[in-house]
């Protein structure tokens, strides 16, 4: 089955079928689970359940993002470090969509438009070349690195549960990005970081509460 060649149409099945697990609540699982204590306050949920639906809205991101480049990857060796990176960003996903349950929250209603956005800004970047794409992987994850890090101080440290979510995530999105590098990521223009932090800021701040 690994050598088995895949027509366009298969590609845009399989993207849409992930596209659709992506956004339906309980579609994935992960083997990797936390057994911290869930010391989190009532006055403190809210807002800890507003950071996880932000860090949950980013995952979906990063799936789309991956889909599209792996889409529109011109090596072959490139779009298996897409999925490969996708896959093991499922993990995440499961854990903020999962700790947003137990802190009586759900996740946002914006998710459907932002991961056609991402996929859309993956299939060009891909469309580009596979160092720029390679390039965008290095700098989301590089930008998602410092949100998970202004989270870990906004959240309670009494919150071991979150904490060790977000510690391990932080890890394995610093893993990727330097991944991303090594396999050849340009640095990106300041222009277009400078658009992709702007996209950010309007995700972080519309889906905090949506």
């Amino acid at each position: 089955m690994k050598n088995r060649s895949f027509s366009f149409v298969d590609e845009w099945i399989s993207r849409l079928d992930n596209g659709l697990k992506t956004l339906t609540h309980g579609a994935h699982n992960s083997p990797r689970a936390f057994n911290e204590p869930d010391n989190s306050l009532a006055e403190d949920k809210a807002h800890t359940a507003g950071l996880m639906r932000i860090n949950h809205t980013g995952e979906v991101c990063a799936q789309a993002l991956y889909q599209g480049q792996a889409l529109t990857a011109k090596q072959a060796h490139t779009r298996e470090e897409m999925r490969q990176a996708a896959d093991e960003e499922i993990d995440h996903l499961v854990w903020c969509e999962t700790r947003l349950k137990e802190l009586n929250s759900q996740p946002s209603l914006l998710n459907p438009a932002f991961y056609c956005l991402s996929f859309s800004v993956g299939a060009i970047a891909g469309a580009i070349s596979d160092e720029v794409s390679l390039g965008f992987v290095a700098e989301t994850e590089n930008q998602v690195c410092k949100h998970l890090e202004k989270h870990l101080h906004e959240i309670p440290a009494s919150d071991e549960k979150t904490h060790a979510i977000l510690n391990q995530m932080l890890k394995d999105e610093a893993k990727h990005a330097h991944a991303a590098t090594l396999a050849g990521g340009v640095n990106l223009p300041r222009p277009v970081k400078f658009g992709m932090k702007l996209m950010s800021k309007v995700m972080t701040t519309t889906t905090y509460r949506i």
